[in-house]
């Protein structure tokens, strides 16, 4: 698998984003981490991604609205490939709906993160405007 790759972790539970970044570091990918939706979007402001790996339930800003506001800014990419401990059928329209293109539940097998990745690792190009953080807190 391709170590080009930029992908952002975003997830508050600090074990599920060590073993996601474990399982992407296996497959000779390097991934930044955010703790929540809107950290997430202050990382994507800094740097290009291809893929966001998104858990929905975060403090601060769920992975839902973080979703909705990534593919509303940037609508080239990133890719979002949510991955979360939620019940599918709740959450897997909702997630597609705010621009998800892939639902993995937890515990993630390594085998289904790679072909996820594969099918949606193309690279994007578009920067965020600056008008992504008008009106929120820091």
């Amino acid at each position: 698998m391709s170590n080009n790759l930029n992908i952002l972790v975003a997830d508050d539970d600090l074990v599920s984003r060590e073993i996601a970044t474990r399982m992407l570091k296996k497959m000779g990918i390097r991934a930044d981490v955010a703790a929540n939706g809107l950290e997430a979007i202050h990382a994507m402001a800094k740097q290009t991604y291809d893929l966001v790996l998104m858990d929905i339930q975060m403090p601060i800003m769920d992975g839902i609205e973080a979703s909705k506001i990534i593919t509303k800014h940037w609508p080239l990419g990133p890719k979002i490939i949510v991955i979360t401990d939620c019940v599918p059928n709740l959450y897997r329209e909702l997630c597609l709906n705010a621009g998800a293109c892939e639902f993995i539940t937890k515990p993630v097998r390594m085998k289904e993160l790679a072909m996820a990745i594969l099918r949606y690792s193309s690279p994007n190009t578009e920067q965020a405007p600056e008008s992504v953080f008008a009106g929120r807190a820091e």
